[in-house]
């Protein structure tokens, strides 16, 4: 039972309990109205920002719209081209040949030129140079936001357009190709399209090298094309890079005007010249007749443009002589002093002839004399297959790899195909279609101990390996490097003679294929030949197509040629004269 004690401690414990409830509610309450009034004043701010906010919006939509308005169409953003510049060219001693200058290209937005008065379009036709009717057609494309008024427009000429002040009118920065050597080393270097893309040469063989990558900037324009701000570079331009050439322009321009005086002085059709380093097979030079400038090519016609030494084939006459004597030299069928009955006779139902007539030759004269009869005898000794072999070891019938963009690979008959007057006239150069390119490849094998060289238009290092394929034993090379000196010594190539040193090579001469014949009245000049010629430093091949003032045999269109670019070129690279 409880005592009275226990039941006071008991109610002063529960008065304990009771008081602390009631403070705890106390607090809880006097929280619960201090974040009650927090949230009513977050709530009043809130609604007068709101009201700012509407107050703000109906101020913009009524009172200042117009001065908004005015203000975005005066200021554009726009992305720009940052055109980068296209990788130089130059020879092998580090010549420009071709270079980009920076241009402007003028362009429009249709869009914008509502205020376009007739005046403004007639000054600006004035200053562009182009008929007013032109202008207005690209003016008025308004479904167009950008249309190219001129492209590579001087940067004076574009300065005065945007001194007009022509709303929508714009400049933008570009490049345009310069070629230095203009006419002179047009068929090498080529040229560029309105794009700055390789449209032909070297330009469009080395594109990939040459060509840069455009970068891009984000700029604010107003409406006069002025460049209010810079909003900072999205991608840097990167040039292209630069491409040298193993040609050697002093050389270029020797080639060039021997071979143009020898065209223009026998009225020819026109004429190709290559001069190669016997050591490397380096281009040093090519040129071709007719030529053009590449820095102007209004008036430039597609026979201009042909690469005749590259790219055209014709049959090569008497220069192909040499090259089936020396297989046989080398598989041991004749010797120099081997004697041949060269009397007429018939191959098949062709009676085949020389133009001087002698009753035997030994092989060292047939070469020296330039005899079809000797020739065509000693190339009917060889199997069919093993002659065209040879053809093709040689380079005919195939690219040789140089890299030049329409690099012909000429024609040779399958052997299967032929008949017995058809390997006699190849042997002579008929019947057979190669490139004055291909010819002067051929003839490495002379200079280079037999070896056949890869040619290229790249300029090679000190250190660079130069692979070649071994066509003929090296013996067998410095045998024909002997005949053919004597061939500009006692032979049909005395005009290719030179005062200070001695050379090698071989005349030819062959009648144009006219249709389905081979015409009488038209004929192609040619020589190729080395010098110095036991240690040869270049080889030089010479064209001339169809003259028709004076006389047309390669011994006096094509051998004087020769001559004229051998000793400046020789002095040039500083080789000692071995003339005794």
């Amino acid at each position: 039972m409880a005592t009275n004690q226990d039941i006071h401690r008991i109610y002063w414990q529960m008065k304990n309990h009771e008081n602390n409830y009631n403070g705890a509610r106390k607090v809880s309450t006097q929280i619960f109205s201090k974040v009650r009034d927090r949230s009513t004043m977050i709530s009043w701010i809130a609604l007068g920002l709101s009201c700012a906010l509407i107050l703000r919006l109906t101020y913009i939509n009524t009172v200042s719209s117009k001065f908004l308005t005015d203000q975005m169409n005066t200021r554009v953003l726009r992305t720009i081209k940052l055109p980068a510049m296209r990788g130089t060219i130059t020879d092998r001693n580090y010549n420009p040949l071709a270079v980009s200058t920076p241009m402007e290209a003028i362009w429009a937005d249709p869009s914008e030129l509502d205020n376009l008065t007739n005046e403004q379009v007639q000054q600006l036709a004035k200053i562009l140079d182009m008929p007013v009717l032109d202008l207005n057609k690209k003016l008025n494309e308004t479904n167009k936001t950008f249309v190219y008024l001129k492209r590579a427009v001087a940067p004076e000429k574009a300065k005065l357009v945007m001194n007009l002040g022509i709303d929508g009118i714009f400049s933008m920065q570009e490049y345009k190709r310069y070629y230095p050597s203009g006419e002179v080393t047009a068929h090498v270097v080529g040229f560029n399209d309105i794009d700055d893309k390789g449209a032909d040469g070297i330009e469009y063989a080395a594109e990939k090298q040459l060509d840069g990558h455009d970068g891009s900037q984000q700029i604010i324009r107003d409406l006069r094309g002025h460049v209010v701000d810079n909003v900072g570079v999205a991608q840097a331009a990167q040039n292209g890079k630069q491409v040298n050439l193993s040609i050697d322009n002093r050389i270029q321009y020797i080639a060039y005007n021997a071979l143009k005086n020898q065209v223009d002085a026998s009225k020819a059709k026109g004429g190709s010249a290559i001069v190669l380093d016997a050591q490397t097979g380096e281009v040093l030079a090519m040129i071709n007749m007719p030529t053009y400038n590449p820095n102007n090519r209004d008036n430039v016609t597609p026979d201009m443009l042909k690469n005749r030494a590259a790219t055209n084939v014709y049959d090569p006459g008497s220069i192909m002589k040499p090259l089936v004597i020396a297989k046989a030299l080398d598989l041991k069928m004749v010797t120099p002093k081997t004697v041949f009955d060269t009397h007429p006779y018939v191959v098949g139902t062709k009676l085949i002839k020389d133009d001087h007539p002698y009753s035997q030759m030994t092989v060292t004269e047939i070469i020296q004399h330039s005899s079809d009869i000797g020739t065509s005898k000693i190339a009917m000794k060889f199997r069919a297959h093993d002659l065209w072999d040879f053809y093709h070891q040689v380079g005919f019938g195939q690219k040789m790899g140089s890299g030049f963009p329409g690099e012909t690979k000429g024609i040779v008959i399958d052997w299967k195909k032929w008949y017995p007057v058809d390997q006699a006239l190849m042997s002579y150069g008929y019947g057979i279609s190669v490139s004055l390119f291909q010819m002067i490849h051929a003839y490495t094998i002379f200079t280079n101990n037999g070896c056949l060289l890869p040619v290229t238009f790249n300029k090679l290092g000190a250190n660079d390996k130069i692979p070649c394929e071994q066509v003929i034993s090296p013996q067998t090379a410095a045998t024909m490097r002997s005949i053919l000196a004597t061939t500009t010594e006692e032979g049909t190539g005395k005009n290719a003679r030179v005062e200070d040193y001695t050379v090698a090579g071989k005349t030819g001469t062959a009648q144009v294929l006219d249709g389905a014949h081979y015409s009488n009245s038209k004929h192609i000049g040619s020589f190729v030949g080395f010098a110095p010629a036991i240690n040869p430093r270049i080889i030089v091949a010479v064209m001339v197509d169809q003259p028709t003032v004076g006389m047309y045999y390669g011994a006096q269109t094509a051998a004087p040629v020769f001559a004229k670019i051998v000793q400046p070129t020789l002095h040039l690279l500083g080789v000692k004269p071995d003339k005794q």
